[in-house]
């Protein structure tokens, strides 16, 4: 159950998370939305990646989050020639000492930027595998604990555009969500030109939290309740995927994992203490879509994955609030659900 102490480590966040969010948002202009599903993924103890063509912000929006919080931060430039020792680091023979010392590579930092990360080989590329789902790396039979709280920011460019690989299933998969940043609309462009003209604020950027404020932030929203009926609909939305005609592949439990601990995120930087169905329906894109695979003929009918996450929202039915009493919802820490058909978002 909720104690006292979580409300108030939920009063804290909100508080955190406003200067987080303004101090990204000097940076990246007219993408509000954007910037929020960045902090939920950091709350949610996840991995971001961002996809879009060039020049958009891709790279500066992983820079403004990663220098907003007062921790280790290693930027990778991923290109076809990297190595995964690169990446993890790699065992030394020592001279004086007579014995290999290790050299830890930039995955050992509290937020890694992974620069066009889809300009690497998949063989580098899976070196990323067992530091973003175990927090760790093993090197020559040592294995080695990452530093916490843990988030790789990675970007990547279009698969249609040159020089890049596809990511594998594996690496889409461990990643929580996927945002596209877009192109500024012609104000918020106009007002870059104003900001950035001159020096570019990063320059300026100083942290506005502590890492060890986040790592309470993210046991606060580790305490976030979510009704049984709430999340029996994260499972019947994955599932959904599994069985639908335009997909060839479906989203993982992982992706079921994923979903609920955004939703839960979603909920705290919203002041409450428990999810709600609407928590879940504003992030079943951004966590879904880039695991799936259509099939050739979706793919021929330009039917895309987000298309398809977008009906099963409005196919699957949605719990509906129990009655309250006396101004309380029903239930441990928030409203009770039942069954009501699905509403058009």
């Amino acid at each position: 159950m909720t104690t006292y102490d979580d409300r108030a480590s939920l009063t804290d966040l909100t508080a955190v998370v406003e200067r987080v969010r303004g101090s990204v948002e000097d940076v990246i202009e007219g993408k509000p939305e954007v910037v929020r599903l960045s902090l939920t993924v950091l709350l949610a103890e996840g991995h971001l990646l961002i996809e879009d063509v060039p020049g958009v912000g891709k790279t500066m929006l992983a820079k403004a989050l990663a220098r907003s919080i007062d921790c280790s931060v290693q930027r990778i430039q991923f290109t076809p020639d990297l190595l995964p020792s690169d990446i993890t680091g790699v065992s030394i023979w020592d001279q004086q000492r007579r014995d290999f010392e290790f050299k830890p590579g930039a995955i050992f930092a509290q937020v890694v930027i992974g620069d066009e990360i889809n300009r690497a080989s998949p063989k580098t590329q899976s070196a990323l595998l067992e530091s973003m789902e175990e927090r760790q790396v093993t090197i020559d039979g040592t294995t080695y604990e990452l530093p916490s709280p843990f988030m790789v920011v990675a970007t990547q460019n279009p698969v249609e555009m040159e020089g890049t690989y596809p990511l594998p299933e594996a690496q889409r998969d461990r990643f929580m969500a996927r945002v596209s940043v877009g192109y500024p609309s012609a104000e918020a462009e106009l007002q870059m030109l104003d900001v950035h003209g001159g020096v570019s604020p990063l320059e300026d950027l100083q942290p506005v939290a502590h890492a060890h404020e986040i790592l309470k932030l993210i046991e606060a929203v580790r305490a976030v309740h979510v009704a049984e009926p709430v999340r029996r609909y994260v499972v019947e939305l994955v599932a959904a995927t599994r069985t639908h005609p335009e997909l060839r592949l479906g989203a993982s439990p992982r992706a079921t994992l994923h979903l609920l601990r955004a939703a839960k995120a979603s909920a705290a930087l919203n002041g409450r203490e428990y999810a709600l169905p609407d928590d879940v329906q504003a992030l079943a894109v951004a966590v879904l879509a880039h695991r799936l695979l259509p099939t050739a003929q979706a793919q021929l009918n330009r039917r895309t994955a987000e298309q398809v996450v977008q009906e099963i929202l409005q196919r699957t039915p949605v719990p509906a609030a129990a009655p309250r009493q006396n101004g309380i919802g029903v239930g441990r820490g928030g409203p009770g659900y039942g069954q009501q058909p699905p509403r058009r978002l």
